[in-house]
C-alpha cells in the first residue's frame, strides 16, 4: 500500500506543479479510492485474504503518518487561485496511462510478496482452505535379528502357564519389517482442530502376538506395534486407522481432546517438544524424540477423553506447571443374564513442572502421576461349564503379568487366562536437558513406577496362589547428541538400563522391543542415530534382556533401521 501511495505522489508531480491544492487533494482521493477498490476486488476474487488486505492498509497508513511527521513545515506561499468552472463545464482529473500501469505493477508485487511471506507457493492457484491442512508422515525399514542363548525354557512351557511366547530357542531368527504412517492435521476454525492418521497394520502378521478371548485364540492387531513383517507371499498389507480425534483449545492454557489420540501424558520428552497433547501449530518430530518408554510404548494411542492444562507458558517464566488427566474405556462389555463381567476403564492424572533456572543452560521437567485400571483383574467362573466371567480376561496382553485360569470346564487345553492382580500405578518421571554445548545436548532421564494396588491376600483368595510381589520398575537413561535428527551428519547416541518387575505395570501397553514385550525383565539398550540426508537417518540398536523370575528366558536383538519423514 505504501508503494501505491508513493506512485500517487509521482503522478501528482507529473500532472504539473501549477495545479491548485484542491486539485491535488482530488487526485490523491481518486488514487486512494482506486487502490482500495483494487484491494477489495482482490479479496472478493480470493487472491488475498481479508486479514492480509487490512494489514497492508494499516502498514501503509502508519508509514504515511511517520513520513508526514518527519517532513519540515511547508513555507507559506501564495497559491494561485483556480478560476471557477464555466457554466456547463465538467473537469476530470487526468492520470497518465504509465502512472496507472505503475500502480498496478507495484500493487501486484506487494500482494504476491505478502502472500509468499505467508507461505503460499502459487498465489493464483492455492485456495484459502489449503492453508488449514497439514500433511505429514514417515516410513521405517527394519532388519531385525534375535538371538536366543542356550538355557531358555521351551516355548511350550511358557504357553502352558498362559504366557504368549512362540519361540525361545531359534538363535538366528531374522525378520524384515516395514512401518508407514500418514497423518493429516486440519484447523476447522480458531480453537478447533482435528487429527487423522493411517498406519500399516499387523492384524495378519503372524509374528505379532495378540490374543482375543478364546479358545481358540484369535489374532488381533497389536496396540503397541505398527510394524508389518515381510514374507507373506506378497499378500497386501493392511492400512488401519491409528488416530482420529477432535482437539479443542478454547484458551491458550487449555486443551481438550476426544477420540483416539496420541499419549496425553508427559513421558520424558524434552527440548522444543510440548508436554502432553500438542497445541495447534506444534508437531512432534519422529526422529530422536527423547522419552522414557518404561510404562507406555511410543506407538500406543489412547481412546477416550483427555484434558491438558498448561498455564503460565510464557517464555520468560522460570517455572511452568502443567496438569494432564483423562478417562479411557479399555473394554466395553454388554452385560446380560449370561455375562456378568464389568466394563474395563482406565483413569489417569499427572501433575508436573518445567524448571528453567535463570542464566543456566539446563532445563528440568518433573512429573508425578497416578494411573488406575478398573475391573482389570479376572474372576473365576463359579460352576462347571459357566462362562459368566469369561470377559474378565483382557482383550490383549503380551507377557509377564501374573495369571490364573478362570475357565471351569476341566479341560486343560481350553484354559482361559486372566490377570491375577489389580493395577493402580504411582509413577515419577524426571528429565534434565543440559545444552551448554549447543547444538549438542546431554540429556538424563529417570522413570520409576510402583503398583500400589497389589494386594497379596486378595490375589490368594482370588486365585488360590500365594504370589510374591514384584511391583517395582525403573529406567535410567543418558543421551548425547542432537535432540532431533533432521539434517545430514547430525547424530545421537544413548543408552539405558531398565528393570521391570512382574506386576509393576500392565504388560499389554509396554514397549514390544524388550524381551519380546511385557514385564518381568531386566537389561540394557544401546542405540545410535545418524542423519544421512534431510529428514533421513539410520538407526542401530542393540538390546540385551533376561527374565527376573520364573522360567529362564534371555534374548539379545539387533535392529538396523532406515527412516525418512516429511
Amino acid at each position: 500500500m505504501h508503494l501505491t501511495l508513493a506512485a500517487a505522489a509521482i503522478a501528482l508531480a507529473c500532472a504539473g506543479n501549477a495545479q491548485a491544492k484542491t486539485d491535488e487533494r482530488e487526485k490523491v482521493e481518486i488514487l486512494y479510492e482506486t487502490t482500495l477498490n483494487l484491494i477489495h476486488l482482490l479479496v472478493e476474487q480470493g487472491v488475498i485474504k481479508q486479514e492480509m488486505a487490512d494489514e497492508m492498509i494499516r502498514k501503509a497508513e502508519q508509514k504515511a503518518k511517520a513520513a508526514q511527521q518527519l517532513q519540515p513545515a511547508p513555507e507559506k506561499t501564495v497559491e494561485p487561485v483556480a478560476s471557477p468552472p464555466k457554466k456547463g463545464e465538467v473537469r476530470v482529473t487526468y492520470v497518465p496511462e504509465h502512472i496507472k500501469r505503475e500502480i498496478r505493477d507495484q500493487l501486484r508485487e506487494e500482494v504476491i510478496g505478502q502472500a509468499k511471506q505467508d507461505g503460499w507457493k502459487e498465489v493464483s492457484v492455492a485456495p484459502e482452505w489449503t492453508s488449514r491442512f497439514k500433511l505429514e508422515g514417515d516410513i521405517r525399514l527394519r532388519e531385525q535379528a534375535d538371538f536366543y542363548p542356550k538355557g531358555n525354557a521351551p516355548a511350550a512351557n511358557f504357553q502352558a502357564i498362559g504366557q504368549q511366547i512362540d519361540n525361545t530357542t531359534d538363535d538366528s531368527f531374522h525378520r524384515e519389517r516395514v512401518r508407514m504412517r500418514l497423518g493429516i492435521n486440519a484447523n476447522v476454525t480458531q480453537g478447533v482442530d482435528l487429527g487423522l492418521r493411517l498406519t500399516t497394520g499387523n492384524v495378519n502378521d503372524p509374528l505379532i502376538t495378540g490374543r482375543l478371548l478364546g479358545p481358540p485364540p484369535i489374532s488381533i492387531g497389536s496396540p503397541v506395534s505398527t510394524l508389518q513383517t515381510l514374507g507373506t507371499f506378497d499378500s497386501k498389507f493392511s492400512f488401519v486407522l491409528d488416530q482420529v480425534y477432535l482437539r479443542l483449545t478454547p484458551w491458550n492454557w487449555l486443551t481438550v481432546s476426544g477420540g483416539r489420540f496420541p499419549n496425553p501424558f508427559f513421558i520424558g520428552t524434552v527440548g522444543n517438544i510440548y508436554t502432553g497433547i500438542l497445541r495447534p501449530g506444534h508437531t512432534i518430530p519422529t526422529a530422536g524424540v527423547q522419552h522414557t518408554d518404561l510404562l507406555w510404548d511410543a506407538d500406543l494411542n489412547f481412546e477416550g477423553l483427555a484434558v491438558n492444562l498448561h498455564p503460565w507458558q510464557m517464555e520468560n517464566r522460570t517455572v511452568k506447571p502443567f496438569i494432564n488427566a483423562g478417562i479411557f474405556p479399555l473394554q466395553k462389555i454388554n452385560q446380560s443374564e449370561t455375562v456378568k463381567a464389568k466394563d474395563k476403564w482406565f483413569y489417569g492424572v499427572q501433575a508436573g513442572v518445567e524448571w528453567s533456572p535463570e542464566e543456566t543452560d539446563t532445563k528440568v521437567r518433573m512429573a508425578a502421576a497416578y494411573y488406575d485400571f478398573r475391573n482389570i483383574h479376572g474372576v473365576r467362573n463359579p460352576n462347571f461349564g459357566d462362562t459368566l466371567f469369561n470377559q474378565t480376561a483382557t482383550l490383549f496382553r503380551q507377557k509377564g503379568n501374573s495369571l490364573f485360569n478362570i475357565d471351569n470346564d476341566g479341560d486343560p487345553t481350553t484354559n482361559l487366562w486372566a490377570l491375577a492382580a489389580d493395577y493402580k500405578l504411582a509413577n515419577v518421571t524426571m528429565v534434565a536437558d543440559y545444552s551448554k554445548f549447543r547444538p549438542i545436548h546431554v540429556i538424563g532421564t529417570l522413570d520409576y513406577v510402583r503398583n500400589v494396588g497389589y494386594d497379596q491376600n486378595k490375589i490368594l483368595a482370588r486365585t488360590g496362589q500365594d504370589i510374591k510381589p514384584q511391583i517395582d520398575a525403573y529406567q535410567v537413561r543418558l543421551t548425547v547428541g542432537y535432540p532431533v535428527i533432521s539434517e545430514r551428519h547430525q547424530w545421537q547416541v544413548f543408552a539405558f538400563y531398565r528393570y521391570s518387575g512382574r506386576d509393576s505395570m500392565l504388560d499389554a501397553f509396554t514397549d514390544s522391543n524388550y524381551l519380546m514385550g511385557g514385564t518381568n525383565h531386566k537389561g540394557y539398550t544401546l542405540h545410535a542415530l545418524y542423519g544421512v540426508a534431510h529428514n533421513t537417518w539410520l538407526g542401530l540398536r542393540y538390546n540385551s534382556y533376561s527374565s527376573i523370575s520364573g522360567l529362564p528366558l534371555a534374548i539379545d536383538s539387533v535392529n538396523l533401521d532406515l527412516n525418512a519423514r516429511f
